[in-house]
C-alpha cells in the first residue's frame, strides 16, 4: 500500500511511515508517495553482535532502501527514486532505541538527563541502479531533568515510537540545552544531506 503526499505527481517514494519525515519533505516542496513496505519477520531492526552504533544506523537505512526497492518492483510500481532513513540516539557508544514501555522510557530519559548524546540519521536513496548514502551526526545536550518532569513527559505519550524516547520538535524541545549539527537530522531527516542525495539522483530541490 502507498499514500501520496502533496498535490503534484510524486517525484520519489518515501519508504517510511514517519510523519516527521513526510512533513520535512513537504516543507521543501517535494511531492512524494509513502510506501508501506512490510517489515521483515523477527526483532525490529536488531543490532548485530560486534556492530558499532554508527555502523548499525547506516546498515539499517541501507536495508530499508533495498527492501523498499524490492517492494516497489514486486508491486510493479512506476520506477521513481526511493528514499529511506534511520535515526539512532547514541549515548557513550550504546544505541538507545524506541522505548518498549513506560519503564523503559523512564530509564532512557534518566540516562540522557544532564548528558550529551549523539543523534545519527542515515539516509539512503535508491535511484536507477545505484544506492546513494549520507549520514548526519548531531551532538545534543539535554539539561538535568527531575524525576517528576520525566514522569510527566512519559505520561504525555510523546516518548513512545521515538528513538531515545524523545521528540525534539515536541514537548521535549524544552529539555534541549544545546545542539551542534542538524536540527532536522534530530527530527529524523537531515535536509542538507537529503537534498544533496536527491540532486545526485536527478531531483532538484529548492
Amino acid at each position: 500500500m502507498s499514500q501520496t503526499t502533496g498535490s503534484d505527481s510524486p517525484r520519489l517514494y518515501l519508504a517510511s511511515a514517519s510523519p516527521r519525515r513526510r512533513e520535512l519533505l513537504t516543507q521543501i516542496g517535494l511531492a512524494h508517495e509513502v510506501l508501506r513496505v512490510p517489515a521483515p519477520p523477527g526483532e525490529d531492526e536488531p543490532q548485530h553482535s560486534g556492530e558499532s552504533a554508527a555502523d548499525y544506523v547506516r546498515r539499517t537505512a541501507r536495508d530499508k532502501a533495498l527492501r523498499g526497492r524490492d517492494w516497489m518492483r514486486s508491486q510493479a510500481l512506476p520506477p521513481l527514486p526511493l528514499l529511506a532513513a534511520d535515526t539512532t540516539v547514541i549515548l557513550d557508544g550504546a544505541v538507545l532505541g524506541k522505548p518498549a514501555d513506560r519503564d523503559d522510557a523512564l530509564r532512557i530519559l534518566r540516562a540522557l538527563s544532564g548528558a550529551t548524546h549523539e543523534v545519527h540519521t542515515a539516509v539512503a536513496v535508491w535511484a536507477g541502479d545505484q544506492l546513494l548514502e549520507a549520514v548526519s551526526v548531531t551532538q545534543v545536550r539535554m539539561r538535568e531533568l527531575s524525576d517528576d518532569e520525566i514522569g510527566r513527559y512519559c505520561d504525555s505519550g510523546e516518548p513512545f515510537g521515538k528513538a531515545g524516547a524523545y521528540g525534539i520538535q515536541g514537548l521535549a524541545g524544552t529539555f534541549i540545552a544545546h545542539i551542534s549539527g542538524s536540527y532536522t537530522g534530530v527530527m529524523g531527516l537531515p535536509l542538507f544531506e537529503t537534498s544533496g542525495l536527491l540532486r545526485a539522483a536527478g531531483i532538484q530541490t529548492p
